[in-house]
């Protein structure tokens, strides 16, 4: 029996646009009630225009049409800063079995699964982030990977994108220091330089995959604030609650985010947010289009949500500790950032 319990839909342009104090202290009650509860909610009134979201999944279609050996000029793994695409067998998981296997065909699929005893996931990803002129910090700041497309057709959407939920992701982290009972003047320390990476991923159609198959498997996210845009009526997401131990799938609402907490933000509230089990399973027969943004912070900063934190790990080490066995990251870049 499908659940009845929905993830709160929480609008924004009373905190942005007040009509009264009480607006605001309403929408950080009900983000931080959310956060506790599900770790995730929906979001509408966030200020990303419907023309910028739509552009976004514009410039997704022409970047993933183009032909896999086109698509393999901006591999991540051949950028110093870990930025442009990736395809199947570059990346793994801690735990993993086998290497990841977004670009592999139908027809390897049951070779694949026989021979490591588990299903692969076949969507396809590219990475930007901030941009720098210069490779900075082992490559956590530099400039983005762009393809040779025309700047309307996919950097100038992109960007556009980035730069509005970049705006957006900030000030949700703002929400969830007042939710503690802070003041925002922490965010001049914690986001003087940071770590925005956005991820945008194509999934296959469902008949392209096999029985039991994920799209993305279930996982919690490592780090701060996840913005997440699902493509219009192609659901996929879902997400774990443990009290009644089931999977609540998400809707795919036009001019709807998704937000959630991830790891790191539920260690540094001592468990007041917390960071949910999530999975990716494409519902309709068709591609599927989303694009998550990743808000960390500065990769020297320490936990803003408890100056008193005795731990004092940064957002660098504990992305390093986290991801230094799955993104070929250089020896001496692990040796910097981890603990």
């Amino acid at each position: 029996m499908p659940s009845t319990v929905q993830l709160p839909i929480i609008d924004f342009e009373r905190y942005f646009s007040p009509k009264s104090p009480e607006d605001v202290q309403d929408v950080i009650a009900e983000v931080r009630e959310a956060c506790n509860t599900f770790g995730f909610f929906q979001l509408k009134g966030h200020g990303v225009s419907l023309d910028i979201q739509r552009g976004l999944f514009l410039a997704l279609k022409s970047f993933f049409s183009l032909g896999k050996d086109e698509k393999l000029k901006y591999s991540f793994l051949e950028h110093p800063c870990r930025r442009g695409y990736e395809a199947s067998g570059m990346s793994l998981r801690d735990g993993d079995k086998m290497a990841d296997s977004k670009e592999v065909s139908i027809g390897n699929l049951a070779l694949l699964v026989t021979q490591y005893g588990r299903l692969t996931k076949p969507k396809k990803c590219f990475y930007v982030g901030r941009e720098d002129s210069e490779i900075a910090d082992m490559g956590f700041y530099g400039p983005n990977n762009w393809p040779d497309l025309p700047a309307e057709q996919f950097k100038g959407p992109i960007w556009s994108y980035y730069e509005a939920t970049s705006r957006l992701g900030r000030a949700i982290w703002e929400i969830l220091l007042q939710g503690l009972g802070h003041t925002t003047e922490a965010m001049e320390t914690f986001a003087k330089k940071p770590v925005v990476p956005l991820k945008m991923l194509r999934y296959p159609r469902p008949s392209q995959t096999l029985p039991g198959q994920f799209g993305a498997g279930a996982h919690m996210d490592f780090g701060g604030v996840t913005v997440l845009l699902q493509q219009p009526g192609q659901e996929g997401l879902e997400v774990w609650l443990e009290d009644s131990q089931e999977w609540l799938s998400v809707p795919a609402l036009e001019d709807v985010f998704v937000i959630n907490c991830g790891d790191m933000i539920q260690r540094w509230s001592g468990g007041q947010y917390k960071s949910v089990l999530h999975r990716v399973i494409n519902k309709t027969d068709a591609e599927r289009y989303s694009c998550a943004l990743f808000w960390h912070g500065d990769i020297r900063a320490t936990n803003p949500l408890n100056p008193e934190d005795p731990d004092k790990s940064t957002v660098g080490q504990l992305w390093m500790n986290r991801f230094k066995n799955q993104m070929s990251i250089p020896r001496d870049a692990i040796e910097v950032f981890s603990k």
